[in-house]
């Protein structure tokens, strides 16, 4: 495994004259095969698919969480969700019964007070450092209390939300305003379509620093999750993925499901706002100084199904947690290049910190490594093993094999000839499926043994 990031390979990364630009793009719940260059979906993502053929897309990436909150604190410190406290979900589960929560109430749950450990350092703490401008455009996810905000964790600017998710025109959180320009909440653009204030956000953030520092814009969408909206303000009905009816229109007669028309319109009009953020990188002459980094949170909420993976967000089968990537450094990455290598979000921090010349925070154990040799081609991927908890629920991934012990299913698997994860092979393959039960509990005992963080641990 794979449970220490050391000094010595930043030491052998090349610094640059001009440290690179970096946007980081977080789509939210969009599955695996949902790219239009993948070709198994009608799905429209041409801006996508051009940052495809200019760069690596990667096919066996992996998220560290099959749902949204610890997906995103692993993606933003290098560190598994075990390690850096942030191992569950910061929602309040009370909507799930219709609950409206009133401002009071609000105030205390869990969504309010709890978030990512103010001691773990942030991606934007470690490129603050090395003198870049830092901002968040969209769904932070890590906590709403001021304290746990982005601009008091290593960003410069930040106008989105704090939490889960929101209704794409209201900016609610099931009746709660939940916008935030800053550290204060606002309802400036209510009645908007969320992607499109998101993408005048971004541009604004863009146009403010692009040629003038380097910056790092991390964007992540609120689409195509499903709308936070209690199903009274929506006529008694979930309204499920919202889209503006241009969009919408381009899928309906394609796919004859009004909600299916309501993903692809979500995901083609997030594709339009982050081709509006390529043109205005290459308006201000930064094209081939600007990192690009293209995945998901999770895997796909299951609209349209993520065959010939099984399973969905919130599992533990390759669906839910098996992403689409994509990396683009002009020059220093290659074009139009499709890998299969094993890698997964804790490798971010350490890339960007390689490609950046930004130095590592001391003391702090990383979980990934700096992939460009990867995805240069000059080397396998080091990643030989993979492990996940939610709960009662375990995973793990040693070089071909998959074991999972979950209440949706359990299993053996070899995702060199099953990828779809249908014949289980713990009977005909008992001495790897002990292993792999081994290195899962050597993994957590590491876990358990890390300096304790909060929210959920006992400390």
């Amino acid at each position: 495994m794979i449970a220490r990031f050391t000094l010595s390979l930043l030491a052998a990364a090349s610094l640059h004259a001009t440290p690179p630009n970096v946007v980081l793009i977080v789509s939210d719940d969009q599955g695996w095969p949902d790219l239009g260059c993948i070709g198994s979906k009608p799905v429209q993502t041409p801006n996508l698919d051009k940052l495809a053929e200019r760069g690596v897309r990667g096919t066996s990436f992996y998220v560290t969480w099959p749902a949204c909150t610890p997906s995103r604190g692993s993606l933003l410190t290098g560190r598994y969700p075990q390690r850096n406290g942030l191992y569950d979900m910061v929602r309040n589960d009370m909507v799930n019964y219709g609950h409206r929560y009133k401002p009071e109430e609000y105030a205390v749950s869990p969504e309010m007070t709890l978030g990512l450990d103010p001691r773990e350092i942030t991606i934007g703490d470690m490129l603050r450092k090395a003198g870049y401008v830092n901002g968040v455009v969209g769904k932070w996810d890590m906590g709403q209390a001021k304290r746990y905000l982005p601009l008091q964790r290593g960003f410069d600017f930040f106008y989105g939300h704090g939490n889960n998710g929101i209704d794409y025109y209201t900016h609610e959180r099931y009746g709660t305003p939940s916008l935030f320009r800053g550290n204060q909440r606002t309802e400036e653009d209510k009645g908007k379509y969320a992607t499109e204030v998101f993408r005048r956000e971004a541009l604004y953030f863009v146009n403010e620093h692009a040629g003038r520092n380097p910056f790092f814009l991390y964007l992540p969408f609120n689409a195509p999750h499903g709308a936070s909206t209690l199903a009274e303000d929506n006529g008694g009905q979930k309204p499920g993925v919202q889209a503006p009816e241009e969009y919408k229109a381009r899928f309906r007669d394609i796919v004859k499901d009004e909600k299916l028309a309501g993903y692809y319109g979500a995901v083609t009009c997030m594709d339009d706002a982050i081709g509006a953020v390529m043109d205005a990188v290459e308006k201000a002459g930064q094209t081939q100084n600007t990192i690009w980094i293209f995945m998901s949170d999770n895997g796909g909420s299951g609209n349209g199904g993520n065959a010939p993976l099984k399973g969905s967000k919130s599992t533990m089968w390759e669906g839910g947690l098996r992403v689409p990537f994509i990396f683009v450094w002009p020059g220093r990455a290659p074009a139009g290049k499709v890998t299969d290598e094993f890698l997964t979000a804790l490798e971010i921090v350490p890339t960007l910190l390689a490609a950046t010349g930004a130095p590592a925070p001391e003391g702090v154990v990383m979980d990934g490594f700096d992939m460009l040799p990867v995805l240069r081609g000059e080397m396998k991927s080091p990643r030989g093993e993979m492990f996940w908890q939610r709960r009662g629920d375990k995973a793990a991934r040693i070089g071909q094999w998959k074991w999972l012990e979950s209440a949706k299913g359990r299993g053996l698997y070899d995702l060199s000839t099953d990828l779809g994860e249908s014949e289980d092979l713990s009977k005909e393959k008992p001495e790897v499926l002990e292993m792999m039960r081994e290195k899962f509990a050597a993994w957590r005992k590491i876990m358990d043994e890390a300096e304790p963080r909060g929210p959920f641990r006992d400390y």
